[in-house]
C-alpha cells in the first residue's frame, strides 16, 4: 500500500494550493479517503473526507467554505483544493485511506488504515 501525498509548498496568505494523492496497492474506489494535517504543537486533525463514489463529504469547521475534496477513482486520485489560505493553515497535510469506514461515518470515523508521508503547507507573508 503506498498513498504519495504532493502539492505542498509556500503561499502567501490569501493565496491557493492544490493537494494530490496518488494511491496504489488497495482498492481505492471502495475506500474513503482522508485529509488530515497536523500544526506544530498541535494534534492531528480530520480536515476534509469523501465516501467511495465522492457523493459524500465531510468538512471540519475550520476550512469549510475555503476548501474543497474530490476524488477520481481512474486515476486513483484524491485531491484537495485549498483556497484564500490563512497563517493558521500552516501545516503537514496527510492523506488517509480508510477502508473500512462506513458512508454515515465520514466526518466522525478514525478508522483510517494507510497513511501517506505527509506535504508540508506553509502560509505566510
Amino acid at each position: 500500500v503506498q498513498l504519495q501525498a504532493s502539492g505542498g509548498g509556500l503561499v502567501q496568505p490569501g493565496g491557493s494550493l492544490r493537494l494530490a494523492c496518488l494511491a496504489s496497492g488497495f482498492t481505492f474506489s471502495q475506500t474513503v479517503m482522508g485529509w488530515f494535517r497536523q500544526a506544530p504543537g498541535k494534534e492531528r486533525e480530520l480536515i476534509a473526507s469523501i465516501w467511495r463514489s465522492g457523493t459524500n463529504t465531510y468538512y471540519a469547521d475550520s476550512v469549510k467554505g475555503r476548501f474543497a475534496i474530490s476524488r477520481e477513482n481512474v486515476k486513483k486520485t484524491v485531491y484537495l483544493q485549498m483556497n484564500d489560505l490563512k497563517p493558521e493553515d500552516t501545516a503537514v497535510y496527510y492523506c488517509a485511506a480508510g477502508p473500512r469506514i462506513i458512508y454515515s461515518a465520514i466526518g466522525t470515523s478514525k478508522r483510517y488504515d494507510y497513511w501517506g508521508q505527509g506535504t508540508l503547507v506553509t502560509v505566510s507573508s
